[in-house]
This record gives structure tokens, sequence and C-alpha cells, in this order.
């Protein structure tokens, strides 16, 4: 079985980064979008174990992106990882209250974001 992994990323050397880290992990696959608004085109046309999102993009915002995961009966279940360059704990602080399950700073270290993958994504 493997496990699909969203990354909603609008820096494409971050996007890229992050996918790389994600395939890394065996029996994981990334699929990658550039804006919250094409996470939202993608969502209901594939079911997926986990979401990576930064907080400032275009368009729809990370947590805009969370706020409408979690409150859509059929992703509300779906881990959320913040990825961003927001480091206050204000903002840790909102992204958790709005239901993220992991917080990450950029620049971050890969074995990091591997340990959140391996807590969320289960059996691996």
């Amino acid at each position: 079985m493997k496990f699909k992994v969203l990354i909603v990323e609008d820096s494409k050397v971050s996007r890229e980064h992050i996918a790389a880290t994600v395939e890394a992990v065996d029996g994981v696959e990334a699929i990658a979008t550039s804006s919250g608004f094409e996470a939202l085109k993608l969502l209901p046309r594939q079911r997926f174990d986990l979401i990576i999102t930064d907080i400032n993009m275009p368009d729809i915002n990370g947590l805009e992106l969370i706020n409408f995961v979690k409150k859509n009966p059929n992703y509300r279940d779906v881990p959320l990882i913040i990825i961003t360059t927001e480091g206050r704990e204000q903002d840790r602080s909102r992204g958790m209250a709005l239901g993220a399950a992991g917080y990450l700073v950029k620049p971050f270290q890969p074995e990091d974001l591997e340990a959140l993958l391996r807590r969320f994504l289960k059996p691996l």
C-alpha cells in the first residue's frame, strides 16, 4: 500500500525539497500543488493520507485551507502538517488550534519531516 501525501507550497524550491523528502520515505508518494486553490480542486478527486501546507500563499492561504479541510467530513481526519517561515509561537498556536497535527519552520531538517510522516502514516 502506498500512502499519498498532498503538498501545497507556492515556492518551487520549497515544493521540490519537501516532495523529495516525502518520497525518500519508503511507501510514500508525493503529489505537489502550488496553491490552495489547486489543492481544493484535487481533494475531491483523490484520497490523501496526509496534507502538508505552507501558510503564506497567494489566493487561499494555508490557514484557510486547513479550516476548509477540518470542516469537511470527507477530510477532517486527514493529518495536516504546516511547513512555513512563520516561526512565532502565535503562528504555531493558531495553526495547531485550527487542527494541524505538526508544525515545522523553514528551513527544516529532512529527518524532522520524516519523523512526522512516520508518526502519522501507519504502518510505515
